[in-house]
């Protein structure tokens, strides 16, 4: 099985797997999803190929072990990512100037998880790299532990013992077997199709407000941004004499 176009070859599933075993895939299932350095690690590939090659026997685990032990790598690594938002992620925001984040990013992600609430756990377990960062960002916008803490679960076996499965049972279509490359690459391109459709979407609303700004924002108009936290009625102007 070679994976070449999925990217360089120590990060390929298949090496990755027949190097480090079911141990190795659940360190990097955890690591990715909700650990800094996690974010550049294959997801959505390695589950689908754990699933392919548990199917064809070169993974020797049986498949209820392999499932349920990735979902809960899963799992604990979104806590892990979650806890170290809400107990560190607060002084990596304190200067706008930080090489890491901003403090926009906050207000970004207090106003997403406002809009989107607890499913937005759930989606991002489905899109690379923002299943990285999302736990990490919502401790730091300090989302409810207990709301977190269970549409994480719902989120994370969905995702980890979902994808496993899914190759688990395409691993016995004799299509995949002779495809295998070209299918991950397709499973790849999925995966970011919501990353793709939320980046579009973002851009248009942007332009749309940008553009309604323009029109609407008066000379005297107090465009500067609302600090999350803060007071809803305002601040206090002085006043003329």
């Amino acid at each position: 099985m070679t994976n070449l176009a999925l990217g360089p070859s120590w990060l390929s599933p298949d090496h990755l797997i027949n190097t480090y075993g079911l141990w190795g895939v659940l360190l990097i299932v955890f690591a990715e999803c909700g650990l800094l350095i996690g974010f550049f690690l294959p997801g959505d590939s390695l589950l689908f190929t754990t699933g392919l090659l548990v199917a064809g026997g070169t993974l020797d685990k049986p498949l209820w072990a392999v499932a349920p032990l990735i979902a809960v790598a899963s799992v604990l690594g979104q806590q892990a990512g979650y806890l170290f938002g809400r107990k560190v992620g607060p002084s990596l925001f304190s200067r706008p100037d930080s090489r890491l984040f901003k403090m926009e990013n906050i207000e970004k992600a207090h106003g997403f998880f406002e809009h989107h609430g607890s499913k937005a756990i759930v989606m991002a377990c489905f899109v690379p790299i923002v299943r990285t960062f999302t736990p990490i960002v919502a401790g730091v916008s300090r989302m409810n532990y207990r709301t977190f803490a269970t549409f994480n679960v719902i989120g994370g076996t969905l995702w980890g013992a979902g994808v496993t499965l899914l190759g688990y049972w395409l691993g016995q279509i004799e299509f995949v077997k002779d495809n295998i490359e070209a299918i991950l690459v397709l499973v790849v391109l999925v995966s970011v199709v919501p990353l793709a459709i939320e980046y579009l979407r973002s851009r248009g609303k942007a332009k749309t407000g940008s553009e309604a700004a323009g029109y609407e924002a008066g000379p005297d108009a107090d465009t500067t941004p609302e600090v999350i936290g803060a007071p809803r009625g305002g601040r206090h102007r002085a006043q003329k004499n």
